[in-house]
């Protein structure tokens, strides 16, 4: 199913500098990178470019928020006595050092890389580029303008950007839904194509998520809170035969159907909007599939002593899970489904003795026969991955803010600046 922007497909690149907004936000320990999904993501688009016979390829990305991460993992520090070296942590966490290093060594090619995105010394290396050379920018977001609310601050720095290629690709989707100098600033200066990674994000998302859905189609929606889902809720009632909810958010909904949930995660100010949301999806024809037992412990902790609850939980219990017969409802409600659209674990996933309920959506939806699997990012990706089973998977988000927003209806910046076909 083709997208509605033109790609690196679509234009002319042998003998043309190309600059490209990747997403290497990895996260890093020590200068060590934990998880290079997103680096591999983005291999069959610069592999396309230099094979084509661009002349330069100059990458660009942003890792992490030093100014916010540093001032958290400060106060951190201090609240804890320790001292704090400022230097150090962006070293480890921030600099762009270790994933150049990381990615010469998939591409087996040198790659530069940059003492930073537009000052003088970094112009300079960029204009000395040889014939299919590569160079890394540092991080994008050492500049203020990068993601200032200003517009003309960003294009100050996007106007300098521009200068370092003939052509602007975009193969960043987890940051697609940012206006900021790099995602969505230079491509006005520039002709702006899409990369394979976002071409494929949008192939799945936009078009078979939101646009053209098959039938019978399931949203699976999970997570801690309701008030980061409701758009998200709201817009999949016009699109889906039912939806499954779990996780936290679902003791919001039982709570306002006036079922007692203990002590469980309940947003208050919710409860209403949450009734609201039930009330729409009965007059939607939307069937929704709440938990109807639970796992439940009398402490937030891994280790905690756990048993099965029925629907209402007992006051001093929390739920920290669904329960077996929730698990068999969620997976009728699974059979037969054409397109499924997951977003959100089903417990505290995170502690093993808890995950029971997320995996057992992940095995359900690795054995769905003929149907279109999404997967929203954020912890869902997490959950697949430690289920073995994320292979089996139609498509894996990169971005989870961004997959929410263009489900939800929203026009993503980054992909609203390329050129249409």
């Amino acid at each position: 199913m083709a997208i509605s922007k033109k790609t690196v497909k679509d234009i002319g690149l042998k003998g043309k500098r190309v600059i490209m907004r990747v997403d290497f936000n990895v996260p890093l320990k020590d200068g060590v990178i934990q998880d290079d999904t997103r680096i591999t993501a983005s291999l069959p688009t610069i592999r396309y470019v230099l094979e084509q016979g661009a002349k330069s390829l100059v990458l660009m990305s942003h890792l992490g928020d030093p100014k916010k991460d540093m001032a958290k993992a400060k106060e951190k520090a201090e609240k804890a006595g320790k001292s704090f070296d400022e230097k150090s942590y962006i070293e480890g966490k921030h600099k762009m050092a270790p994933v150049a290093a990381y990615l010469a060594k998939l591409l087996g090619r040198g790659v530069k890389l940059a003492p930073g995105c537009t000052d003088e010394e970094t112009g300079k290396i960029v204009k000395a580029l040889g014939e299919g050379e590569v160079l890394l920018l540092e991080n994008t977001r050492f500049n203020k303008e990068e993601t200032s609310k200003d517009a003309a601050e960003r294009e100050k720095m996007a106007k300098v950007l521009s200068t370092y290629g003939d052509i602007y690709v975009n193969d960043a989707f987890g940051t697609a839904h940012r206006a900021h100098a790099s995602t969505e600033t230079a491509a006005h200066y520039l002709p702006a194509v899409a990369g394979f990674l976002m071409e494929k994000e949008l192939e799945f998302l936009e078009e078979k998520i939101v646009k053209s859905p098959q039938k019978p189609f399931v949203a699976v929606i999970g997570g801690a809170k309701v008030s980061s889902k409701i758009a998200v809720l709201e817009s999949l009632l016009s699109k889906v035969n039912s939806i499954i909810i779990g996780g936290g958010m679902a003791y919001t909904f039982l709570k306002s159907k006036g079922i007692s949930v203990g002590n469980s995660l309940v947003e208050e100010e919710m409860i209403e909007t949450a009734g609201n949301i039930l009330s729409k999806a009965k007059a939607a024809n939307v069937a929704i599939y709440l938990p109807v037992d639970h796992i439940v412990t009398q402490q937030f902790a891994a280790d905690a002593q756990s048993k099965e609850s029925p629907e209402a939980i007992e006051a001093g219990w929390m739920g920290m899970d669904i329960g077996p017969r929730t698990i068999s409802n969620f997976k009728s409600a699974l059979d037969g489904a054409k397109t499924v659209f997951w977003n959100g674990p089903m417990g505290v996933f995170e502690f093993p003795k808890f995950a029971a309920g997320t995996q057992a959506i992940a095995q359900t939806l690795a054995e769905l026969k003929g149907a279109v699997t999404v997967i929203g990012g954020g912890d869902s990706v997490s959950a697949v991955k430690k289920a073995g089973v994320a292979d089996r998977m139609s498509h894996i988000s990169t971005g989870g803010g961004a997959s929410l927003e263009l489900v939800e209806g929203k026009v993503l910046p980054g992909v609203k600046a390329l050129n249409d076909k």
